[in-house]
């Protein structure tokens, strides 16, 4: 089981045309500003290579782990000690593989992983740090449900493509 680095490499551009739209005017644009105290000056103030590079740089991270969650053929391979050990594994792991090597390899079940890591792994964590930084709940859920929504449409196209 290889990572699938094309997957990867689309799921984390997901983020930046999900990103887009999400924190669009037509979306939450308005109220993220106003929950976060920026305006659209200091925004445009940023450095925008910068801001962009990292965040896909990060997004290819999450994409990466992504696959690991979403897919559970990794998790085999993580039991017989990884890839350098699949000539050394036991006849049981290519007998597993054989018969499950593409189960579960669905668009529809990447999405589930994915919202089901936005819902317990982003939204906990971005609550974490909204509730030290005295941030209100809309702050915390709008973020959130940015990165429910991506991670969901990561899960989905990391675990899909095959």
């Amino acid at each position: 089981m290889e990572m699938n680095f094309y997957a990867v490499l689309v799921a984390a551009t997901s983020t930046l045309v999900v990103g887009a739209v999400w924190y669009s005017p037509m979306l939450f644009a308005n109220a993220w500003m106003k929950e976060s105290g920026l305006t659209e000056e200091q925004l445009k103030k940023g450095n925008m290579l910068k801001i962009f590079g990292l965040t896909f740089l990060f997004s290819v991270m999450i994409a990466m782990i992504m696959q690991v969650l979403s897919i559970h053929q990794f998790g085999a391979l993580g039991m017989i000690g990884g890839p350098d050990y699949i000539e050394t594994a036991k006849p049981s792991y290519a007998a597993f593989m054989a018969d499950y090597g593409t189960a579960f390899r669905t668009f529809k079940h990447g999405a589930l992983h994915g919202f089901m890591s936005g819902l317990f792994f982003a939204l906990p964590l971005i609550a974490i740090n909204g509730l030290f930084e005295h941030k209100s709940w809309k702050y915390i859920f709008i973020n959130a449900g940015y990165w429910t929504i991506s991670m969901t449409i990561m899960g989905a196209i990391v675990c899909g493509w095959v």
